[in-house]
């Protein structure tokens, strides 16, 4: 039987909540939960994440090299089954969003080989999307 793991909760800032909306409910497809003046939460394929209204709180971001690629330290992401994450990347593709880093894999013949994509919601929040072909590479050393 497989271990059934617990939803994360992250809050982040961002500097227009419709915005927010927009990005979150239309471009990623995540039903909106509750919502007050200022915050609204996300199901973020099964993880609660909440948009707060704090414009000076959004903006700067240092990188890191990482496989020849510079990447946003600070960032928040999924890993997804193979086939979602194609489906999405190709959906993104379609809706013509700017990514950090073009869908495509990292690691090509080493351990912790990864589809993966970056790109920025529009208050400059970092997100990373992956996959494994093979799920066990996840924490492989």
């Amino acid at each position: 039987m497989a271990a059934v793991i617990p939803p994360f909760h992250l809050a982040f800032p961002v500097h227009d909540l419709e915005q927010a909306r927009h990005f979150y409910g239309t471009i990623m497809g995540c039903p909106e939960g509750r919502s007050s003046p200022g915050w609204i939460d996300f199901n973020f394929f099964g993880h609660q994440i909440v948009a707060h209204l704090s414009p000076e709180e959004c903006g700067a971001r240092c990188t890191s090299e990482v496989d020849g690629h510079q990447v946003p330290v600070r960032h928040f992401g999924l890993v997804l089954p193979m086939p979602e994450w194609e489906k999405l990347a190709d959906r993104l593709r379609g809706l013509e969003l700017e990514f950090l880093m073009e869908p495509q894999i990292r690691f090509k013949g080493k351990i912790g080989e990864q589809a993966t994509m970056f790109f920025l919601d529009p208050s400059g929040n970092a997100i990373e999307i992956k996959a494994f072909d093979d799920p066990t590479q996840l924490f492989a050393k």
